[in-house]
């Protein structure tokens, strides 16, 4: 027995939808295998026969679904898609294809972008990195030439030129280094007042790190 009905759901991407029936009855299931072959894929709003039959769980679902001519809903050609069928397809990619499409061009041209942006910076701390050699080369020279100082044997020779000439007085010293020595190689000497071992604390040795 064939029924008549209106499609008021339509899932395109998955292939299935609902059929109202006339008169008013609940929804019926339908997939796009129960349709007759046709030149476009079925539409919200399109005019049906069917026939129910059970499916392998025992629900009811819409079979050889037809679409009656004079209430057929039509709707611009862009709107059509390629029917799922087991039959040759239409040579439009589906809307799936042109999406992963799309997708991939964006990739390529992200990748091409990060590639050139490497490129530019390598390039760019290669040339800057030119110069670093010789400020490299030279440090050792600088390095060398500071060391010297450090081992120069200046201070023992002041001190070795310091002897004991008869000398006592603070008022006769010229520098903490000789007020020391006399302290502490010559007979005699006045130079610590206060016994303190620091001598000359008001003329030369002022300080506790005077030389």
């Amino acid at each position: 027995m064939r029924f008549e009905g209106t499609l008021v759901q339509w899932n395109d991407d998955r292939g299935f939808g609902f059929i109202a029936p006339e008169p008013p009855a609940p929804k019926v299931f339908v997939h796009f295998s129960a349709f007759a072959r046709d030149v476009r894929r079925p539409q919200l709003g399109d005019a049906l026969t069917f026939e129910i039959r059970p499916d392998s769980q025992g629900r009811k679902q819409a079979a050889s679904v037809r679409r009656v001519a004079s209430g057929a809903a039509v709707r611009p050609p862009a709107a059509s898609k390629p029917l799922h069928s087991h039959g040759p397809q239409p040579h439009r990619p589906p809307h799936s294809a042109r999406r992963a499409s799309g997708i991939s061009a964006r990739l390529v041209a992200l990748i091409v972008l990060c590639v050139c942006s490497a490129a530019a910076y390598w390039w760019s701390a290669h040339r800057l990195g030119v110069g670093s050699p010789p400020s490299a080369v030279a440090e050792p020279p600088s390095a060398a030439v500071t060391s010297v100082p450090l081992n120069s044997p200046v201070p023992l020779a002041r001190k070795v030129s310091f002897h004991c000439d008869g000398r006592q007085h603070c008022s006769q010293m010229t520098s903490c280094a000789e007020a020391r020595y006399f302290l502490q190689h010559c007979p005699d000497p006045r130079v610590d007042g206060d016994g303190d071992g620091v001598p000359c604390e008001q003329q030369w040795c002022t300080g506790p790190g005077a030389p």
